[in-house]
């Protein structure tokens, strides 16, 4: 699962009980990013042997290089708006939730860890199983990105660690 609960040895007052952290799975990982670049490299390449050593060559690698590097670039794309951290922290008396976003600004909520309630939506919410913190008059969602599973589980464990 694309999430940990964090337990500190040694807590006191000032410390963290429990630190929830969540992030985003990442299907292709740096070795399989370059593994892919690669074996697409050789694949157009393949094409050009047949007219090395011709005037055509130079007239294909341009756009073929061009496809490439927009192919790089994607993907490069897509791995940094990937990488959504969330963190809860919960202390005896606060809830923290930080999301520390790819773009822009990070967001942050903190409530009195008596008041915070976990609900789940099963409909009507952007995402089935729609996972939301309230308390200290707002509502966040958390772990929007997990599958339809994952927040269920999540879920529980919310539920039990919110109640000790």
């Amino acid at each position: 699962m694309p999430y940990i609960w964090a337990k500190p040895d040694q807590p006191d007052t000032a410390s963290p009980l429990d630190e929830l952290h969540l992030w985003r799975h990442q299907s292709l990982q740096p070795r399989g990013f370059v593994w892919f670049i690669g074996l697409t490299f050789a694949f157009i390449l393949m094409p050009l042997m047949a007219v090395l050593g011709s005037v055509v060559l130079w007239g294909l690698l341009p756009f073929l290089l061009l496809t490439l590097g927009a192919i790089w670039l994607a993907l490069a794309r897509s791995r940094r708006d990937a990488q959504v951290c969330e963190v809860l922290t919960l202390t005896r008396d606060h809830a923290h939730l930080i999301r520390r976003n790819p773009r822009g600004p990070d967001q942050e909520w903190d409530c009195n860890r008596y008041w915070v309630r976990p609900e789940i939506h099963a409909h009507g919410g952007p995402v089935p199983q729609y996972l939301t913190l309230s308390g200290g008059g707002r509502v966040v969602e958390i772990g929007a990105f997990l599958s339809e599973q994952e927040r269920v589980a999540l879920y529980g464990e919310l539920v039990s660690a919110l109640r000790h």
